[in-house]
């Protein structure tokens, strides 16, 4: 089991910068189709490159599912490599690592963590945003009576779904740019929802600042302090016989100056 989870790793370690190239390329060649509306042969290598790119995250996610110990527990605690295989070119979300860390700062764990939230959900929300413009557009273009023929107009829609603002100037016709509008809509109340509760943690930690007498104690606390007072308490403590307070109990009783009862 051990082996297998250090396969995995290497794996994953080796497939790294390629599976990020493949992204790129994958980008490239899903945009140039769209926008360009690409037909003849540059269409077939557009198609071949799509393909290809997307088969490389599929293979990498199964391997990786299948040399894990435990399938179930891997997929449950990996469900945005799930997403990579399915939308390849959200793998470009991890260029923006670099965002997440400034020169000469030492964040805490929480405000690091709060800051990669915030950068790989931005992130995430444009590269859905884009993804999901191609998509409509891809399907909405040639369909009768549709509002969606350009990319511009295709882009706009895409950011008043994600928003869920749904101003109803253009929409989708075809089953394909309904289903693209469904997951659109699904995916920005999940980023929003995500990026609000991590601003929210931040306001709140910024107001408790300068105000820890108001906070409630934890449990962990607790047990410290019951612990400091049961050591206090035993005859090896502090408060025992023998300590300084029995020469202090002296001094009081022989008045401090030498003289009995004085």
């Amino acid at each position: 089991m051990h082996n297998a989870h250090v396969d995995e790793n290497t794996w994953r370690r080796s497939t790294e910068v390629p599976l990020m190239i493949a992204s790129l390329a994958y980008l490239v060649a899903f945009s140039s189709r769209v926008i360009a509306d690409l037909s003849g042969p540059p269409r077939v290598v557009a198609d071949i490159v799509i393909a290809v790119t997307w088969l490389m995250f599929i293979v990498d996610y199964v391997t990786r599912l299948v040399m894990a110990p435990r399938r179930l527990r891997w997929f449950r605690s990996h469900l945005g490599d799930l997403a990579f295989a399915v939308i390849p070119v959200l793998r470009l979300v991890r260029l923006l690592r670099v965002l997440t860390r400034a020169p000469g700062l030492r964040p805490t764990a929480g405000g690091l963590l709060r800051t990669q939230i915030i950068v790989y959900g931005a992130g995430a929300a444009v590269i859905l945003i884009y993804i999901a413009s191609l998509a409509v557009l891809e399907a909405e273009r040639r369909a009768p009576d549709a509002s969606i023929t350009t990319f511009g107009i295709a882009l706009w829609w895409a950011c008043v779904t994600v928003t869920t603002t749904g101003f109803g100037d253009y929409t989708p016709v075809t089953d394909a740019g309904r289903w693209v509008g469904v997951g659109l809509m699904f995916g920005g109340i999940a980023l929003v929802g995500i990026i609000t509760a991590t601003l929210a943690s931040w306001v709140v930690e910024r107001a408790a600042r300068g105000h820890d007498d108001e906070q409630p104690a934890t449990r962990a606390q607790v047990r410290e302090l019951m612990a400091r007072l049961d050591a206090l308490a035993s005859p090896t403590g502090t408060g025992g016989p023998g300590s300084g307070h029995d020469v202090a109990g002296d001094d009081i009783g022989h008045g401090g100056d030498g003289r009995p009862g004085g």
